[in-house]
């Protein structure tokens, strides 16, 4: 996800020079295209500060939402460790409970109801409602019961739910500042082809690298009409 752009200052050297260049030989080359040697600089100096702007926004935009998705990660996995936690606290209680129900201490039973949570003691009360201790059939414990919720597992789902989708558009917005990048390189070209063709005497070589350019700038146009502005 790099940034790369033409600096200013190398588009006003290039026009610089290029004018410099064509002043001293306008009897050698036609006029016209000196004319449409500058206008194509110019034309690149513009693309170039746009694409190399969009790239820079992009890649910014990449890093906050990739670092946002991170955040969301690990709030997800704090999330999920707290629901663990609660998890192993209720069977600790449902153990005790169980090791006084199985010697028929009513006393030790009831200081292990006390201690259970809220939540899980819903479950509890549902699973002995299905009478254990008679019914084959009954659920394992009050941890596979309905009635035992664990918001914090729901929380968890859901902020890596969001951290997986933050990642995917941050992924996408690293590569819309690759795809500008690419551009910029491009324009980098179609730079260089201006900048050198004042250095042929040959009028067809100099209309052919011209040429080349001007298709270049029309792809690298067409490019950019394709890719999604930054926000």
């Amino acid at each position: 996800m790099g940034e790369a752009g033409l600096g200013p200052g190398e588009v006003a050297k290039e026009i610089s020079e290029h004018a410099k260049h064509s002043g001293d030989h306008t009897s050698r080359h036609d006029r016209r295209i000196s004319i449409i040697e500058a206008a194509l600089l110019a034309i690149v100096a513009l693309t170039a500060a746009w694409s190399g702007y969009a790239s820079a926004k992009w890649s910014t935009e990449s890093r906050l939402t990739v670092a946002q998705a991170s955040t969301a990660r690990n709030a997800g996995n704090a999330a999920d460790l707290e629901g663990l936690q609660y998890r192993v606290g209720d069977a600790l209680t449902f153990n005790a409970w169980f090791s006084a129900h199985v010697q028929n201490d009513a006393a030790d039973e009831a200081v292990a109801i006390r201690r259970m949570r809220p939540n899980f003691q819903d479950a509890f009360n549902a699973w002995l409602a299905t009478d254990p201790d008679h019914n084959p059939r009954a659920p394992a414990g009050p941890q596979v019961m309905p009635e035992y919720q664990q918001p914090q597992v729901v929380q968890a789902k859901a902020l890596k739910a969001q951290g997986e989708k933050l990642f995917a558009r941050g992924s996408d917005e690293g590569e819309h500042a690759d795809d500008y990048v690419r551009i910029t390189v491009y324009l980098a070209t179609v730079l260089f082809l201006v900048g050198i063709s004042t250095q042929f005497p040959i009028p067809v070589a100099r209309y052919g690298l011209i040429g080349l350019g001007v298709l270049i700038l029309l792809f690298s146009v067409s490019q950019l009409a394709q890719l999604p502005a930054p926000h």
